[in-house]
């Protein structure tokens, strides 16, 4: 009622499920601005409709349209934001700094991900010529409109009409910290360096789980003094070769993807090696997700 003092609870008054199968912490963060460039790890992270916020906000294509990744250019990993009030500033080896107004775009255009045709803004010829310049073909900048709605496979989602922006095809990628010590411990068997969790270019690291656990949640639930938000994991995240990208050096190696495998065979996915698990948005728009919040979850029924 207006002019009642308002009430704060703490995230610990959401009680979601009195014995769930599973108690996590988020341990991490991570946006991509730019589809396929350098993340940004963040402490928290507002959830819209399509994920997180400014997520795949911005997608390179080449000159037909096409939306282009480190499978193709790997020299996209050198490439790191800096998210800004106003701006994303970018910045790569050699190049001045590309600022990238949070509200600013050019003439609308219609791009390709995935073979999906969806409806974009240019960034202009600045933002083109950069991108150019940097990765040596003639490329140009796309930002997502957010008036268009792209919707995630109801395969893997169901009933549910789950949003995405340029991501390769769900809103969110969950992973969690003990998943790479038996990847590290294999790559150390092969004579290869370990990776960091940047490698898989998860949105979610939750810890306090065993390693793949995240395979086998159902719905996760986090509370948070706004009330609480509801994410849920749908489909094995199937791995290309960007994890052999280093995305210190941008050299392509592929002692990952062997390694991942060998032990990590998804007959869910045709036998291909997975890692993590895509996740929706099904309650909680416009709240925020924070670094230490509880995630509570029971196991998804299996046959």
């Amino acid at each position: 009622m207006r002019g009642c003092p308002a009430l704060r609870l703490s995230e610990d008054s959401f009680v979601t499920d009195t014995h769930p199968d599973v108690s996590a912490t988020i341990s991490r963060i991570f946006v991509y601005p730019v589809k396929s460039c350098a993340g940004v790890e963040l402490r928290e992270s507002l959830l819209i409709e399509t994920g997180l916020e400014f997520d795949r906000a911005w997608m390179v294509v080449d000159e037909h349209g096409q939306g282009v990744t480190q499978r193709e250019l790997p020299r996209m990993a050198l490439i790191k934001p800096q998210m800004r009030y106003s701006d994303v500033v970018l910045r790569a080896p050699g190049m001045l700094a590309l600022h990238l107004a949070m509200d600013g775009v050019e003439a609308p255009v219609k791009v390709k991900v995935w073979g999906e045709t969806v409806a974009a803004y240019d960034m202009g010829d600045l933002a083109a010529q950069w991108f150019s310049d940097f990765l040596g073909a003639k490329l140009r900048l796309a930002r997502f409109d957010p008036a268009h709605k792209r919707v995630s496979s109801a395969q893997w989602t169901g009933p549910v009409e789950a949003l995405n922006q340029f991501s390769d095809a769900f809103a969110l990628l969950v992973t969690s910290e003990a998943s790479l010590a038996p990847l590290n411990e294999r790559l150390a068997a092969a004579g290869h360096p370990p990776v960091d969790m940047e490698r898989f270019r998860p949105n979610i690291v939750l810890d306090g789980i065993p390693a793949h656990e995240e395979d086998r949640l159902d719905q996760m639930h986090i509370a948070t003094a706004e009330g609480e938000i509801v994410l849920k994991p749908v489909k094995p995240c199937v791995r290309c070769p960007i994890p052999d990208v280093d995305p210190a050096t941008a050299v392509v190696g592929h002692g990952v993807r062997d390694a991942l495998q060998a032990y990590r065979g998804n007959p869910l996915m045709d036998g291909a090696p997975t890692f993590g698990m895509n996740a929706i948005v099904l309650q909680g728009v416009e709240q925020m997700l924070r670094v230490g919040q509880v995630v509570r979850a029971d196991y998804r029924f299996e046959d």
